[in-house]
Formats: C-alpha cells, sequence, structure tokens
C-alpha cells in the first residue's frame, strides 16, 4: 500500500513538471543505463572522457543534477570537473615553443672545438665560446658537442679465460676437518687447459712460507703456467706476487666484480668434497694427505671431465677389446674400468 501511495505521488510530480526537464531527466538516466550495460572487463562501470564531459556540463547547466545520478556519487563528478580545469589551464600556460635553436654554423663551431678537443668539457668550450663572443649554454654544448665512436666492448672473464686456457693455473683453499675436531687446510693447483689437478698439499698452519714452498714444488724443471690466478687470501703473503715474477709467473687477483674469474678451482674443490671428502672421514694429516694422493690420481687418469668432452685430464691410450675390469678407488667409493690386457 506504501509503495502504491509513493508511485501515485511520483506520477503527480510529473505531470506538474515540464517536457524539457522530464526529457533531460530521462536522457540522464538512460546514459547511466547504457554505461552499466556496456560490455567491458572491469567489475564497475566505466566511464569514458565524453561520458565524464557530459555530467560535468550538467553539473554546470542544471542546479538538480544531483537526483539523477544513480551509477555514481556527485563528489566523483566534482572531482571529474576538477581534473579538467586542471587539464584547461594546463593547455593554456603551455610553452609558446621553447628556446630558439642555434644557428646551424655555432652548431659546426660547437662540433669542431669538441672533435679537435676530445678532453675539453662542456663548460671548457663554453668558455672558448664566449672569447669570440658566443654566448650558449651548456646544455646546448652537451647536446651539439662531437661523440667519439663507442669502443668496442671489452672481452669477458670467460673469454679470457678460454684464451688463455692452456698457459692458466688455479690455486685455492679449502678447509677440512678431521676425526679428532683438528682443521686442516688443503691447497691445490689446478691446470685451466686439461683441469689437470697439478699439487695438493696439506697443512695444518698455513703461512706465506709454506705456500710459496708449494708452488716451488709444483714447478719443478721448468714447467710453469705464465698466469696464476689466485684469490685475495691473506694467507697468500705480501711478497707473492713478486717471488712469483722471480719464476716467471703473473699472478691474477679475483676481481670483485667477477665471481667466475676462479671458477675453476671452486669447482673443483665442489667435486673434491662431493666425491670424496664428504664420503670419508680423515684420522689426521697423513691419513688426508693419502686420500687426496688417491682421488688425485683417479681424477686425473680415469675420471671423465665435462668440459674435455667426457675425456680424463691425462689422456693416456686404452685398449679396444678384452674383458671389463674394475678397480675399486677409495676402498669402493669409486671404480676405475678399463679391459683386460
Amino acid at each position: 500500500m506504501f509503495d502504491l501511495v509513493l508511485v501515485t505521488l511520483a506520477v503527480l510530480r510529473a505531470a506538474c513538471r515540464s517536457r524539457g526537464d522530464l526529457v533531460l531527466e530521462n536522457l540522464l538516466l538512460r546514459h547511466q543505463l547504457t554505461v552499466v550495460t556496456r560490455p567491458t572487463r572491469r567489475r564497475r562501470a566505466h566511464f569514458h572522457r565524453l561520458d565524464k564531459l557530459l555530467w560535468v556540463l550538467i553539473r554546470c547547466l542544471r542546479r538538480d543534477w544531483r537526483r539523477h545520478l544513480l551509477v555514481v556519487t556527485p563528489e566523483t563528478v566534482v572531482r571529474w570537473h576538477r581534473a579538467g580545469w586542471r587539464l584547461y589551464w594546463r593547455w593554456r600556460s603551455r610553452a609558446g615553443g621553447g628556446r630558439p635553436r642555434l644557428r646551424p654554423e655555432i652548431r659546426e663551431l660547437i662540433m669542431w672545438m669538441s672533435r679537435e678537443n676530445p678532453l675539453w668539457g662542456a663548460e671548457r668550450i663554453r668558455g672558448e665560446l664566449l672569447k669570440v663572443g658566443i654566448a650558449v649554454s651548456n646544455r646546448s654544448i652537451r647536446r651539439y658537442r662531437w661523440r667519439s665512436p663507442d669502443r668496442p666492448p671489452s672481452q669477458t672473464w670467460r673469454t679470457f679465460l678460454a684464451n688463455h686456457a692452456h698457459a692458466i693455473w688455479a690455486a685455492d683453499l679449502c678447509v677440512v676437518q678431521t676425526l679428532t675436531f683438528k682443521t686442516l687446510y688443503v691447497l691445490l693447483f689446478i691446470a685451466h687447459g686439461r683441469r689437470e689437478l697439478v699439487h695438493l698439499a696439506v697443512t695444518a698452519h698455513p703461512t706465506a712460507t709454506w705456500v710459496w714452498r708449494q708452488l716451488v714444488e709444483a714447478t719443478p724443471w721448468g714447467r710453469r703456467p705464465k698466469h696464476l690466478i689466485r684469490d685475495r687470501d691473506a694467507v697468500y703473503g705480501g711478497a707473492f706476487r713478486d717471488r712469483a715474477k722471480t719464476l716467471g709467473i703473473e699472478t691474477i687477483l679475483s676481481p670483485v666484480g667477477a665471481p667466475r674469474a676462479n671458477a675453476v678451482a671452486e669447482r673443483v674443490i665442489g667435486t673434491l668434497r662431493r666425491e670424496c671428502l664428504d664420503h670419508v672421514l680423515p684420522l689426521n694429516e697423513a691419513h688426508l694427505r693419502a686420500i687426496l694422493a688417491e682421488f688425485a690420481a683417479y681424477y686425473n687418469t680415469e675420471r671423465p671431465h665435462r668440459t674435455l668432452r667426457l675425456e680424463t685430464p691425462r689422456p693416456a691410450s686404452r685398449s679396444p677389446t678384452g674383458a671389463v675390469v674394475a678397480r675399486p678407488v677409495l676402498g669402493g667409493l669409486h671404480h676405475a674400468y678399463a679391459r683386460a690386457a
């Protein structure tokens, strides 16, 4: 009954209104219905720019514009109006074209000065131009100055190591714990060319003198690399580079920003741990030295290497015929397979 009374009052009110008001109200309601039923991927109704402009104009022309809104709030229309006002004044206050461009002869003069004096900066060129009565800003000079062609990019560490692999060794240390919780240090030298373990040494007290003696023992009878890559460990001592030069070896420190510079030594240490030290427990220094010697012999002569296309670091002639026999390594931790003679 109450709803019927409200409908009756609305009909009487509409009958008393002018035809223009009814047409405008019908237009606004139909517009909002069109916006709501318009296909879109968004969950809420999406108003285009023309839709917003329409409601901004209605706000300026009609005082009762608020009662016709059903989809958005009046605050939203006010916000649209303010955004349009800002766009209008941004358009009115736009620049008139910026500063005038330099004449072609001045641009050529700037390029000529910068080409003949590559060490000069923009401020220096500006000073030279002021001497001849030409006032130019530093920004314009930076825009028109001559730029030397870019240098070719430097080779990466991977390329350098690949090109000089035959003349590079790498050195690194690792820590091993014994059964009695004693800390031992292992120093290794590996050749980049064939990934051969050149030398392994063990000590409980590494010093610069001990490291130097191991380098001397690893390079007998003139067998030495041209470059030796090592990290920045203080155990090498401050005079290691100068002493290595007496042997004809150039020491290369691993750069801070090149984590792969000494990757060969770090990877062989990882192999040593995964395939040997993680599965055995050294009793003392002599026991660890024996374990490493047996693993180094297996690594150099029997273990296939991916970088070498599954060849061994020390290539050897193998018989293609005969029965296949296995030889245990490190008590059966690994096995070396070959054909019986």
